[in-house]
Order: structure tokens, then C-alpha cells, then sequence
């Protein structure tokens, strides 16, 4: 069933964006379009790639015929009929459905706002290329796990710190494009935001990973500790593992807090971007201190932030705005408690 452009960008937008709807809701107005229309793209590779019933050339090729066509470099319609009959959500499915339209709304935007939709979308299907080829056959029995912590950095980057990147150069393009700022600071704390929301999700989705096969933390963290990744799937392994698992918590915190940096940074007359940064950092957060607390192997009690939990974090984010100290000391009862020896 074909999606009206109206549509796509918002019933649709809402119903495969998960909790991110809610950051895209509030953004600036003259951002929210291509901000959308990216994710809404990015959601359409990540089905693909995730259609797991498929053979992985198939799925490469899918991704490779939808990036082409978003930079243009070919003008055949895209068709997936392949992958609807795979796909559980009825969201995905319309999504699929939709591709083709999806991209036509390219030509709404402007030609650098394209330019760099094209750029960034090319980086997380990269990203998403890579996942696949590393992953290729592992399943629970054969577990296959990243080797080193710059790749773990390469990936986050690719999946994720290039948003950072990509959100940060539009909205400085339309929303503060004369403001004196350190560029280069901005676009290294917006990477580092992406980064440490992407890790929040790896670590918080650690166990449900672990039986599809794939690995994510490294072996460059687990062997100095005397771990194998098959030793993960087994709950009672967890203390042995906290430290490792404590270290990349840390790492994401750390990033985090550097997105936070980033946020006070914004103009604070950019009330809605400033929100709209802010709620995915205090969720990561809160996110990152259920993790602290409990048995980060057990598949079976699976961490989640609850909507009332996300709600008081957002009306609180609002009461609190009109004082600068409160409103930016926000995330100190989320942090990690620090103790010196």
C-alpha cells in the first residue's frame, strides 16, 4: 500500500522510529524534514540487512541497489518483494513497501541537505555491510565476536557517530549558522554522542546478541580476563565478566557526558534542539545505571526503560529549563558515583 509523502514522515516515521520519534517530534521545524527523512532511509537498510531468512549476497545486494539509488547513480525503482514475506512488523513491510517513495522525497530537499543525507546514509549502510560480512553464519553455537576495541569504535562510529556528525553540520546550517562556536569541538562531541547512544544499545542488548551468534565486545577485553565469548551465555559467568562490562559502561558514560557538554553548548534559544539532544542522553543514562545494577548475561530479564520512567525524565527536562544550573546539572543523579583510593 503506497504511503502519502505526509505519511511516511510522520504515522510511518512514528511507527519505525521506536523511542526516537520522540526527539524527532520536537526538533526545530526547519530540520525536522531532512533529519526524518534520513532516519526514515536508515531504518529502510537496516530491515533489509536484518531480513536474516535471506541469503547474505541477496541482502548485499539489496543495500548496495538502495544506496545507488539515493546518490543517484541509478534511476531503476527499487522492488523488495523478496523481503515482505520475511518481515514480522506490519511497519517494516509498509516501510519496504514505501522505499521507493521514501527516496523520492530526496528532491524536496535542497542540494546540500541531499549531499549530505546521501553522505551519511552511505556510512551507516557501510556500517550495516560490515556487520553482515563479520557476522556471516554465526548463530549460538558459533559465536563470532569483535577482535579489538577500535573495532568496536569503527562500528559505533559507522552505525551511529556519523548521525552525530550528519545532525550536527544540519543544524548548524539552519539553525545557528553565524554563531562563532569551535567547529571542530562540536563535530567531535556530536560523533561522540552517537557513539555512546549506540553502545548504550549494545550493552543493553548483550545477551539477545550473544544467542544470535554475534559478539560485540571484544576479545582484546574478554581473554586478558580469561573469557571466551560461548562463556557469556551463561549467567553464572557474570561476576567474572562485571569488570570487563564495567569498562565499557564507563566508556559509554564518558561519551555520553560528552554529548551533554555538547548540548550546553548549543544556543540556549534553541530551546526544542537543546530538548531534543538532552532526552536521548538522560535515557541512556538511566539506561546505563539498570545496567550497572543488575546480571547483564541473565536473557531473561532484559533491561528497559519504562514510558513513565522516560516521562518523568522529560518533565522534568522541561520544569526545570528556565534555570541554566538546575537544567544543566540534570544528569548528576544519573551518574556513576566516582571513588578515589
Amino acid at each position: 500500500m503506497t504511503a502519502t509523502h505526509n505519511e511516511l514522515l510522520t504515522t510511518l516515521l512514528q511507527q519505525v522510529s521506536r523511542s526516537f520519534y520522540l526527539t524527532l517530534r520536537v526538533l526545530p521545524a526547519g530540520i525536522r524534514r531532512p533529519i526524518g527523512l534520513a532516519y526514515l532511509l536508515a531504518r529502510a537498510t537496516d530491515t533489509i540487512a536484518d531480513t536474516g531468512l535471506l541469503p547474505l549476497e541477496e541482502r548485499l545486494a539489496a543495500l548496495r541497489r538502495f544506496q545507488d539509488r539515493i546518490r543517484g547513480a541509478t534511476q531503476d525503482p527499487l522492488e523488495f518483494s523478496g523481503f515482505l514475506q520475511h518481515q514480522g512488523s506490519a511497519a517494516e513491510r509498509r516501510l519496504l513497501e514505501n522505499a521507493e517513495t521514501a527516496i523520492g522525497l530526496l528532491a524536496d530537499l535542497d542540494r546540500t541537505d541531499r549531499q549530505r543525507v546521501s553522505e551519511v546514509l552511505a556510512v551507516i549502510t557501510s556500517g550495516q555491510e560490515l556487520d553482515l560480512r563479520r557476522f556471516d553464519g554465526a548463530a549460538a553455537d558459533r559465536l563470532i565476536a569483535l577482535q579489538t576495541m577500535p573495532d568496536l569504535d569503527d562500528y559505533t562510529y559507522r552505525v551511529a557517530g556519523c548521525v552525530g556528525e550528519f545532525w550536527t553540520r544540519m543544524c548548524r546550517t539552519h539553525l545557528f549558522p553565524t554563531r562563532a562556536m569551535d567547529e571542530a569541538w562540536l563535530l567531535d562531541q556530536g560523533i561522540r554522542f552517537g557513539k555512546g547512544l549506540q553502545l548504550v544499545n549494545i550493552l543493553r542488548d548483550l545477551p539477545a546478541d550473544l544467542r544470535q551468534g554475534r559478539c560485540y565486545i571484544p576479545l582484546s577485553l574478554l581473554e586478558p580476563a580469561g573469557l571466551q565469548p560461548t562463556q557469556l551465555l551463561d549467567p553464572a559467568n557474570e561476576p567474572k565478566f562485571r569488570p570487563v562490562y564495567r569498562q565499557l559502561l564507563d566508556l559509554s558514560e564518558a561519551h555520553l557526558c560528552a554529548g551533554w557538554a555538547y548540548t550546553k553548548a548549543l544556543p540556549r534559544s534553541q530551546v526544542r534542539l537543546r530538548l531534543a539532544c538532552a532526552w536521548p542522553i538522560l535515557i541512556g543514562l538511566e539506561t546505563l545505571g539498570k545496567l550497572r545494577a543488575a546480571n547483564v548475561l541473565d536473557a531473561s530479564q532484559p533491561v528497559k526503560i519504562s514510558r513513565p520512567a522516560v516521562r518523568r525524565l522529560v518533565l522534568r527536562s522541561l520544569l526545570v529549563y528556565p534555570s541554566r544550573a538546575r537544567w544543566e546539572n540534570l544528569p548528576s543523579a544519573l551518574l556513576t558515583p566516582r571513588t578515589t583510593n
